[in-house]
């Protein structure tokens, strides 16, 4: 039996009837080609699926270095490492190395690294922003074919291909949760800011839950704590209230971590918590955290295949990628309303 093979460049020429530079030229969009022939090139290369040598392209024409990079906010937090890894786990099988460095939420910090990235001459760049991030200056690299993704938060003044959590609906199904335990006043630990992308879409869904239960709002029961420290102490502060929360909400993993942290030194077993995003071993905690779970390695995975879909020709407009979440039922969200 004949052994299977990849197709070449020269398979998609015949299979056009061109010539092997003009594929070339369409894949690398590297001189002046008919639109009728770049479309009818575009389309027997996904009827053949044949995949460009990225090294070799690269060794080539001595365009680009055979790496991505890829900014993240924080090195520390599990749910980048994650992310880290699902792009690495795609790429890796193209021949790319993956370069990552952390922005520590901070724009300049991000600014400087993508700088340090572009004059590494990488070949497509991928961000999760920072809480005040400005993208515009990518532009001129958007426009000259720089593959750009955006993970976890949206690009802010540039129109870019991203992939994010179902942020809103995650947080709307987390607290319809609490509600259908009997709780009215339900509080809300977010991030910092109050703009930051992930924060504005998980307050909304808990706003949603709210609305859909006919409950009213009430803005003293939101509070802010970016890291664990301060989530705990906004924790404590909501449960101090003359008429505190039977049930919290927090926003994300860190916020989670603090107010287990409160109620656990607290001594308080009757107020019940749903996290968003995981932890590990959230089901060894007294009661178990009942999460609303994101796909952290399924974002990676997303944004690297799309990515090496934009390296590979793809010059369709941004594309906007939504990463479902799941609620997982372990038992501190199912803890019943005490009054």
């Amino acid at each position: 039996m004949a052994q299977m093979r990849r197709p070449t460049m020269t398979d998609v020429a015949r299979e056009v009837g061109v010539t092997a530079k003009t594929v070339s030229r369409v894949l690398n969009d590297d001189g002046p080609v008919a639109i009728e022939t770049r479309e009818r090139v575009m389309e027997a290369v996904r009827k053949l699926g044949y995949q460009p040598n990225l090294m070799a392209r690269n060794m080539r024409v001595g365009a680009r270095d055979a790496a991505i990079g890829l900014v993240i906010p924080e090195m520390g937090n599990p749910f980048f490492g994650m992310v880290a890894g699902g792009i690495e786990s795609v790429v890796r099988a193209r021949g790319l190395t993956l370069i990552v460095g952390s922005s520590s939420e901070t724009a300049d910090l991000e600014q400087s690294l993508i700088a340090t990235f572009l004059a590494r001459r990488v070949s497509a760049l991928m961000v999760v922003p920072s809480a005040t991030s400005d993208h515009r200056h990518l532009r001129t690299e958007r426009v000259a074919g720089l593959p750009i993704v955006f993970l976890d938060r949206p690009a802010v003044g540039l129109t870019a291909d991203c992939v994010v959590s179902a942020n809103r609906e995650g947080a709307r199904a987390g607290v319809a949760h609490l509600i259908a335990h009997g709780h009215r006043r339900i509080g809300f630990i977010g991030d910092l800011p109050a703009t930051l992308y992930t924060r504005r879409e998980r307050f909304q869904g808990y706003r949603d839950a709210l609305d859909h239960a006919g409950l009213p709002f009430d803005r003293a029961l939101v509070e802010t704590g970016h890291d664990q420290e301060a989530a705990q102490a906004a924790a404590l502060r909501l449960l101090s209230l003359p008429v505190p929360p039977t049930a919290l909400f927090a926003g994300n993993n860190l916020a989670s971590m603090g107010a287990v942290l409160a109620l656990s030194r607290s001594g308080r077993k009757d107020v019940a918590l749903v996290g968003f995003d995981d932890l590990p071993l959230a089901e060894c905690l007294d009661p178990p955290l009942t999460v609303v779970a994101q796909d952290p390695v399924g974002m990676g995975v997303a944004a690297a295949e799309l990515m090496l879909s934009r390296l590979d020709g793809d010059k369709s407009k941004a594309r906007r990628a939504l990463v479902p979440t799941r609620l997982l039922i372990r038992g501190s969200g199912e803890v019943p309303a005490s009054r």
